[in-house]
């Protein structure tokens, strides 16, 4: 089966990276902070472009890459190109159109692996990409970002939980484990779905489907067995677990109206989640996804904790200042944000080339 050669997957990357970093200093224009002009128009489609632009791309890459073929590279090609029309300044409807577009190819993805392998995680990550699409065609029809929310976090949230639930398979069977999982995730869709119709309904049932999935995620996971290894391995499960406690901080901010984008928890919330939860689990497995997707090495190195401690250090900065009513001080946090995505993808480059070079010869005795 022909597929996309991994040199030809690193535009597809790029393009979700221009809309990282662009959506990085559009969130920090929200925040107050004085940014470049370019960046600052954006301000309001920060979340499109964190998690239609920069998440949909990436996942629809790493999805499409473990598929085979050459439909599935649609799903990035769009969600980048979406992510791009909405930096130029094109048309609203035609972005999200290309949006819609790469969440039914990763829909269409999602169904072609059921079918394959038909599981309940298998299921969940084709849920999960069914949220992106209607949280996508709910912000198309009533130009709203804030309704498409709660399903876009529903999108993550079950993506990643549905990719923890395969490796359970590796511990000693549970029985409670798939029927309590299935249950919170209903509650999570419940809730995401009601929200654009009944929003304090629908944000009360996600939110509280959110906190039982981090308390399902502590207590199944396999993280807390992995965390009493070494390397790569247990630092792979120290981000999934410090991240399951930052769900848990969201959702528990989000049980407080955090999700209404006049709360004073909206930042806490949205931030916690989507930084806390989300780019820890990055964090934790670029050094697996990304020599998947470009064939390159990336070598551990204890160096890895460094961005790990700095997104946790920050992000506490940035609730510090949201809950003590510092704008900035909350300011300072978002700032100390971006600098640490900066400092992460730093020390994948470095490490890649650390992984590039070749292994040093043994000096000949005598």
């Amino acid at each position: 089966m022909s597929t996309l050669p991994p040199l030809a997957r690193v535009p597809l990357l790029v393009l979700g990276l221009v809309s990282l970093l662009t959506g990085v200093f559009a969130g920090l224009a929200r925040l107050g902070v004085e940014v470049p002009a370019l960046a600052a128009v954006h301000a309001g489609n920060h979340a499109a472009l964190m998690i239609c632009a920069f998440f949909g791309t990436v996942i629809c890459l790493e999805r499409a890459v473990a598929l085979g073929g050459l439909w599935p590279y649609a799903g990035p090609a769009t969600a980048g190109a979406g992510g791009m029309l909405l930096l130029a300044g094109g048309p609203l409807p035609a972005a999200q159109f290309l949006f819609v577009f790469a969440a039914a190819t990763l829909l269409g993805g999602g169904i072609v692996v059921v079918r394959r392998q038909f599981a309940l995680f298998t299921v969940m990550l084709a849920v999960g990409a069914a949220c992106w699409l209607l949280g996508t065609l709910v912000w198309w029809a009533g130009d709203d970002v804030h309704a498409a929310v709660p399903l876009w976090l529903a999108f993550l949230v079950l993506t990643i939980a549905g990719e923890r639930l395969e490796l359970t398979r590796f511990l000693p069977a549970r029985p409670a484990a798939a029927p309590s999982f299935i249950a919170v995730s209903a509650l999570i869709l419940a809730g995401a779905v009601l929200a654009p119709w009944e929003e304090d309904l629908g944000h009360g049932l996600f939110a509280a489907g959110v906190l039982a999935m981090a308390a399902w995620l502590l207590t199944f996971d396999i993280a807390r067995h992995n965390a009493r290894q070494q390397g790569l391995t247990r630092f792979i499960a120290i981000c999934l677990l410090s991240g399951y406690v930052w769900l848990a901080f969201g959702a528990l901010a989000a049980l407080g109206g955090g999700l209404a984008p006049v709360s004073p928890l909206h930042d806490i919330t949205m931030h916690a989640i989507a930084l806390g939860f989300v780019f820890s689990m990055v964090f934790g497995h670029a050094a697996i996804i990304f020599p998947a997707v470009l064939k390159v090495k990336i070598p551990y190195h204890p160096a890895f904790y460094v961005p790990l401690a700095l997104l946790h250090a920050s992000l506490a900065l940035r609730v510090a200042g949201s809950l003590l009513e510092l704008p900035a001080l909350r300011s300072w946090g978002g700032i100390a944000n971006a600098l640490t995505l900066a400092v992460f993808i730093a020390t994948m480059v470095v490490s890649v080339i650390r992984g590039g070079r070749p292994p040093a010869r043994r000096r000949r005795r005598g």
